[in-house]
């Protein structure tokens, strides 16, 4: 829900079949609920992620400077427009691990395990999911106030790299 089109496009570009107009048009649904407040959204990301995303290493290889500069702009963006409704924090992922898991509330939560998901819809699994993320969100070194610097800065790192 925080990317924007071109990141969505160059990211789908390999898989075969509407997966890249499905993926927009859900990014793009998910950003306009969250823009109306019918929900909190709290993110817990790998620092290193970012990171890797923006000096176009490992999955982002080969993703256009262009597409990582627009996609972090926007990003910081949307952090400083839409907090609290979006938080986002950043952990180290040498001191804690997840695969990537969505919570919905007490109702769902789901394990995103590559070409499929994993959904637990029982309350005392549902329960250790929350507990894990909330464990992220404890663990974070940086908050939502503080990732647009961290955004800046790797803007400036981009900046002094060639194309």
């Amino acid at each position: 829900m925080v990317k924007i089109r071109p990141m969505l496009e160059w990211e789908y570009a390999p898989s075969l079949g509407h997966t890249i107009d499905l993926a927009i048009a859900s990014a793009e649904d998910r950003l306009n609920w969250m823009r109306q407040a019918q929900s909190d959204y709290e993110i817990a990301l790998p620092l290193h992620e970012l990171q890797g995303f923006a000096r176009a290493e490992g999955y982002y290889r080969g993703c256009p400077k262009q597409i990582r500069i627009e996609q972090l702009k926007h990003l910081a963006r949307l952090t400083e427009q839409l907090y609290p409704v979006l938080r986002i924090c950043l952990f180290d992922a040498r001191k804690i691990y997840s695969t990537p898991i969505t919570i919905f509330g007490p109702l769902r939560a789901v394990i995103y395990l590559g070409q499929k998901y994993l959904v637990f819809r029982v309350p005392d699994r549902i329960q250790a999911l929350s507990q894990h993320f909330d464990g992220l969100i404890r663990a974070a070194e940086i908050g939502t106030r503080d990732l647009p610097a961290i955004i800046d800065a790797l803007l400036q790192e981009l900046d002094a790299t060639a194309d």
